[in-house]
């Protein structure tokens, strides 16, 4: 077993619960459970194979996780920093231009597949600008793909015998714990380096907020989330500090996550509040039907009213949480805990408050020049504290725009979210996004105006309003999309003109089944500009 105080940094909690609960289950996944023992003599065979694999000349190496749903992509993500590497997640269902560019940017030292990933081998290899250590779930393929791909070393992860005497290597505070990648508005994919002491100080701060609630190594935790998202370090890290039991459904199981959560007993879930739409369709989520669940964090988006109420009526025993924070800020920095008799009057536009910064983050509310607004002013919300990244991996220029150095002494990052300065005790409430602004003929128009306005006016809480046709200086005009059954265009019009100014009317508002979703699980707003765009050509 291995000794916690060798490490510092994100695994600190899941080396700690390997010590204290090694008989307890750890991880649900293609049909079999893993006892903490076990996962991690799994895990420390794959950090063995890539001690011996690869060298970075004393710093961490950066290592890819090509894999989806596996046991092999735990066994890769956990054995990557068991190893004191820098884990690189992606995904096999991305597109090849896509996952090219993140390896590329990160200048991979070695890849682990499991089978999804084996598929995508021979689109990515003949790409990679270097030669690559690849790390298989088993030597089923190993010699053919060595004849094939001659430039890169194969190898099998745990393939040589895990050694009696082996432990985790040692890591810094400032090693680099994990690459993220998030969409850029170049369209090229940009990297978010965190740090072991920003994870590690994530994991903290989670656990000082749910110990609040009684969470515990009896509770079972859903994986929704996909890897490359960094709201799945909440699943995964949080989950095995508690010494909890992590639950990842099958693309199959994923299909019917309602059905999913019953099966298995979950009592902590992590999703998006776009994933709890679809999860609610008809009567998904009736009065009591999770009566097992006690945590229900919503993230990555803004939660709904109507939403939380609902999951409130259908899992009467649970704390449901309104997580918010951007990557930059390693995951989490404000919680909201819904409130069925306060948390309506404390709404704006329909919308849950983003709440109150977690432990040891700091928050301000500035105006353009960065200086503070009144109370009850608007403005951008900035961050600061241990959970701040450095900033932009190999993007000075980016990094400087919006890290931010201020008369305090400290880096604030710069969401680019509006919100509301709250009074003594008052929760901040998120207003939209900054770059949801748009102008039409000079007038400054609030994106998310027009979408409460719209889920008003169509009794729903699914409504999206872009800015379209795009000109040089902003949009020409609004087009919305809003998910209503049997939902009334020139009705809907006719009732936001009575609440709305002219230049804020949609001037087509198109009805869907779904809003599409990106792969974490947001409504992806480029894909509803795709159609635009592609209904235009």
């Amino acid at each position: 077993m291995p000794n916690a105080r060798l490490t510092n940094g994100l695994l600190s909690g899941f080396l700690r619960s390997v010590e204290q609960f090694p008989e307890r289950p750890a991880l649900d996944v293609e049909g079999q459970v893993l006892s903490y023992g076990e996962l991690f003599e799994a895990a420390a065979a794959t950090a063995h194979a890539l001690q011996q694999s690869v060298d970075c000349d004393g710093t961490p190496c950066r290592i890819g996780v090509l894999a989806q749903r596996s046991l092999a992509m735990y066994q890769g993500l956990l054995g990557t920093l068991l190893a004191g590497h820098t884990l690189v997640p992606l995904n096999p269902g991305f597109p090849t231009e896509r996952t090219l560019a993140m390896a590329e940017q990160a200048d991979l030292s070695a890849l682990l597949v499991d089978d999804q990933g084996l598929e995508r081998l021979d689109d990515l290899l003949g790409a990679f600008s270097r030669p690559l250590v690849i790390l298989l779930p088993d030597t089923e393929r190993l010699d053919e793909l060595q004849a094939r791909w001659p430039g890169h070393d194969f190898r099998v992860a745990g393939g040589a015998p895990l050694p009696t005497d082996w432990v985790p290597s040692a890591v810094s505070p400032d090693d680099l714990a994990c690459l993220f990648f998030t969409s850029g508005s170049t369209g090229i994919p940009k990297g978010v380096g965190v740090l072991q002491r920003n994870a590690a100080r994530f994991v903290e701060m989670s656990l000082e907020r749910y110990r609040e609630f009684g969470i515990d190594e009896t509770d079972r935790f859903s994986q929704f989330y996909d890897i490359t998202f960094d709201s799945s370090m909440f699943d995964l890290y949080v989950s095995w500090a508690f010494g909890a039991c992590l639950c990842c459904p099958s693309a199959k199981e994923w299909f019917n996550p309602n059905r999913y959560i019953a099966d298995k007993a979950l009592t902590v879930i992590d999703i998006t509040p776009s994933a709890g739409h679809g999860m609610n369709r008809r009567n998904g989520w009736a009065p009591g039907r999770f009566p097992d669940l006690r945590l229900c964090r919503f993230g990555g988006e803004a939660l709904s009213a109507e939403l939380a109420e609902a999951m409130a009526v259908a899992a009467p025993n649970a704390w449901i949480d309104n997580a918010y924070g951007p990557t930059e800020c390693t995951v989490d920095a404000c919680f909201y805990r819904w409130d069925p008799a306060q948390s309506p009057a404390e709404c704006e536009h329909g919308m849950v408050p983003i709440g109150y910064p977690g432990n040891q983050v700091e928050l301000r509310v500035a105006d353009e020049a960065l200086r503070e607004v009144p109370i009850g002013a608007e403005g951008e919300l900035l961050i600061s504290g241990p959970q701040v990244t450095p900033g932009y991996w190999k993007d000075p220029e980016r990094t400087a725009q919006a890290f931010v150095h201020l008369e305090d002494g400290r880096v604030h990052y710069r969401t680019g979210d509006l919100v509301r300065r709250p009074g003594p005790g008052e929760p901040i409430t998120f207003l939209g996004r900054l770059d949801h602004q748009i102008k039409i003929g000079g007038v400054r128009i609030e994106l998310g105006e027009v979408e409460a306005a719209l889920r008003e006016a169509a009794g729903t809480d699914q409504a999206v309003a872009v800015g379209w046709p795009r000109t040089k200086s902003g949009a020409s005009g609004i087009v919305a999309f809003v998910v209503a059954e049997g939902a009334d265009e020139a009705a809907l019009r006719d009732r936001l003109r009575q609440r709305l100014p002219a230049v804020m009317v949609p001037r087509t508002i198109h009805s869907l089944e779904n809003l599409p979703l990106n792969a974490n699980g947001k409504v992806d707003r480029k894909a509803l500009i795709a159609r635009l765009a592609s209904a235009d050509a």
